[in-house]
Order: C-alpha cells, then structure tokens, then sequence
C-alpha cells in the first residue's frame, strides 16, 4: 500500500470519527428569558397605636461631624411598643432631618417615619 493511500485513509478515519463528537443544538431549545416589570410600589401603611407612647428616650450623644444623630423612639408592634436605637445619618446639603416621632388624633396616635425634608 502507498504512503499516499494510507495518509488519506487515516484522514478519512480521523475525521468520521471527529464527526461523531460534535453536538449540533437546535435554537429553539435554548431558554428564553423574559425581563419581568418591576414590581408595583408598596402601599403605604399607617400606624396607629391606640395608646400612647412611653416617654422620650434621653441620649447623651457627642457631635460627629458630617453627620447628625437620629434618636432613638418606640415602635408599635400590635400589641405593645419596642425601643429602635438610635443611629447616625449623614448630612445632605440643603436638607433638614424631621425625626421619627408620634402624634395624637382622636384616631389614636399615629406614627410619621424620620424623613430628610428640602429646606
């Protein structure tokens, strides 16, 4: 047998047995991802206790330049109030901070979240 015939049945060989490795995919089969839309704002809930808050918590806290302390209050949890320490807030430029705090209505006494206010 020539050199020839056997270089070409040995590449012959190599490539039907190469063929058998590769692995076609169909486009169909590939996942599909869909970009679900962003979920609908929660709904504001408004708490009302229906006794008053325990008294003002008293902290002795030192300034702490770029940022202002938010002081510590009591949170109702439907049956009873829970102490929230109180935590640092940096400083925005323009801004003042309204702390957390209760106010009565005839309802009962509402909660209002410490919020940055413009101003």
């Amino acid at each position: 047998m020539s050199i020839r015939l056997l270089a070409v049945t040995s590449l012959v060989v190599a490539a039907a047995l190469a063929s058998g490795c590769v692995e076609e995919r169909v486009v169909h089969d590939r996942p599909v991802y869909v970009q679900q839309p962003p979920p609908p704002p929660r709904e504001y809930v408004e708490v009302v206790a229906p006794r008053p808050p325990p008294p003002v918590i008293v902290e002795n806290v030192q300034p702490r330049p770029g940022y202002i302390w938010a002081r510590s209050y009591y949170r109702w949890d439907g049956r009873q109030y829970v102490t929230v320490r109180g935590h640092w807030e940096p400083v925005r430029p323009g801004y003042h901070y309204v702390h957390p705090h209760w106010e009565q209505r005839p309802d009962g006494w509402h909660w209002r979240a410490g919020v940055w206010v413009v101003g």
